[in-house]
């Protein structure tokens, strides 16, 4: 299957480092090696980059590396083909506006028996399931908030997201990640894993290459972040495992809600 890449800020910072272990997995130290694709928001904006080639052998996965973007929500995926043919249109994420914002979507996993009537408003330019999933996402929640002109409140914006997950998920692998470059969801079916970075920075090395950083040369006092990935990218970092069927919504760089694959109600933290 295919592997997952995120990031949450509260200031704007580069993804280089996690990127550089991430996109060696998508050919070199693993199997992704189907296509790959980059989200950036910056402000109102997102500059969207995929590519049917490996992560690997990809001239726009070099110009990424080579020319950092700062982003305070990105979303990265390295693709494992299961529906649907090697090409671009294929490519994660996948982006679609609603509410007047733009949306990001990528996913990990393989639905089974999941065709969904769409009403036309979104729909799949590609033939994977992952995007159709994403579509049928984004009209849910259209219909669901028909009477909002704007993003409506966080709590309830969350509520429904975990619905919509824990339906799609009871037709398989669920993993993913979604983002409108507000807040970053990231949902767990089998595999999802994330890491806090905060003052005290620290240095940290990459497991698919020899990498290392000092995270405290880069990034100031109040910086603050969190990395979302498939498998941890660093050896000498503490990762934490999602627990499987498990919803996080992050802000500025931290926690901002949960719920487990058992709660019917979420735990709404402070997003400041």
């Amino acid at each position: 299957m295919c592997q997952l890449l995120g990031m949450n800020c509260n200031i704007p910072a580069a993804i280089s480092f996690s990127f550089e272990g991430f996109s060696a997995r998508g050919g070199r130290t693993d199997e992704h090696k189907d296509g790959w694709g980059i989200a950036f928001y910056r402000g109102a904006g997102c500059q969207l980059f995929t590519d049917h080639l490996s992560s690997i052998a990809s001239p726009i996965a070099e110009l990424i590396k080579r020319n950092p973007i700062k982003s305070k929500n990105i979303i990265a995926h390295i693709r494992k083909a299961t529906q649907g043919p090697i090409v671009l249109e294929n490519s994660h994420p996948f982006m679609r506006e609603l509410w007047g914002q733009y949306w990001t979507f990528a996913h990990n996993g393989d639905l089974k028996n999941f065709t969904p009537p769409l009403d036309g408003l979104f729909r799949p330019v590609g033939e994977t399931d992952s995007e159709r999933a994403f579509c049928y996402m984004m009209d849910a929640l259209r219909r669901r908030f028909a009477a909002h002109t704007t993003t409506p409140p966080l709590a309830e914006l969350f509520d429904a997201v975990a619905a919509l997950a824990k339906e799609i998920g009871s037709h398989g692998v669920f993993n993913f990640m979604l983002s409108n470059g507000e807040v970053l969801f990231a949902h767990c079916s089998t595999n999802l894993h994330y890491v806090a970075r905060a003052y005290p920075f620290s240095t940290a090395k990459l497991i698919d290459c020899d990498v290392t950083i000092d995270f405290a040369q880069h990034n100031h006092r109040d910086d603050r972040m969190t990395v979302i990935a498939t498998k941890p990218l660093t050896s000498n970092e503490k990762w934490t495992a999602f627990q499987p069927g498990e919803l996080k919504m992050f802000a500025e760089g931290r926690i901002a809600a949960h719920a487990g694959a058992a709660q019917d109600a979420d735990t709404l933290l402070s997003v400041a």
